[in-house]
């Protein structure tokens, strides 16, 4: 199937107390939030891409699916092959046109063909929702995440970035869309990307009985 289509994602976060780690934190500083006062605005980043990409759960969502997806082209295909049977009969030249036979194998293929035609609209409808839900399912539990530990350091901001070094981009247009992003500079203490991977993964690890997998600060 063409590659697709949406951008976002999510799952059912541990109820209790939530404990993130946060190793680039002073040990006798605490969170720089905290420091400054609840009162004042303090802004995080988090780059989304980088936990869509590693996140252990919205890989094994879209491995099932991409599965599900060779399957229904593997079965499209026969339906293709039948279709393929019946036209060499008709092309073959041993039935009269027009004839009794000539004429069955002839509305056989046209049912075959709209057969085909229905099953890959249902099919690509079904595989375009499930692959919105899956996208929207990680992104409500890692944005409930975020406010998790939002909450927790005092922070009253928390923005999409792309934390790709400039030094990385290795094509123009790479260059120029690094370039043109809006964060030039950041404390890297406020990049909340690494910390959320990691309980993300843990807590899928958990709960899927798979080992856990991600990176920590």
């Amino acid at each position: 199937m063409k590659k697709t289509f949406v951008w976002i994602a999510a799952v059912a976060i541990v109820a209790g107390t939530v404990s993130f780690s946060r190793t680039t934190l002073g040990q006798n500083q605490g969170s720089p939030a905290a420091s400054q006062g609840q009162n004042e605005h303090q802004v995080a980043l988090i780059d989304m891409a980088h936990i869509f990409k590693e996140y252990s759960k919205f890989k094994t969502l879209r491995e099932a699916l991409q599965e599900e997806i060779k399957q229904t082209d593997a079965k499209a295909k026969g339906m293709i092959e039948q279709i393929r049977t019946v036209q060499e009969q008709l092309a073959s030249g041993q039935l009269e046109e027009g004839s009794a036979d000539y004429v069955r194998l002839e509305s056989q293929m046209l049912k075959l063909q709209t057969e085909l035609e229905s099953f890959r609209k249902v099919a690509q409808r079904d595989f375009l929702r499930r692959e919105a839900d899956i996208y929207k399912t990680v992104y409500l539990e890692v944005q409930t995440a975020v406010q998790k530990y939002a909450s927790y350091y005092n922070y009253t901001v928390v923005l999409r970035f792309n934390r790709t070094r400039v030094e990385e981009a290795e094509n123009p247009q790479e260059i120029i869309q690094s370039m043109n992003r809006q964060v030039v500079y950041y404390d890297t203490r406020d990049d909340l990307t690494d910390p959320i991977l990691d309980w993300l993964n843990k807590s899928y690890a958990k709960t899927a009985g798979a080992p856990a997998t991600g990176t920590t600060k």
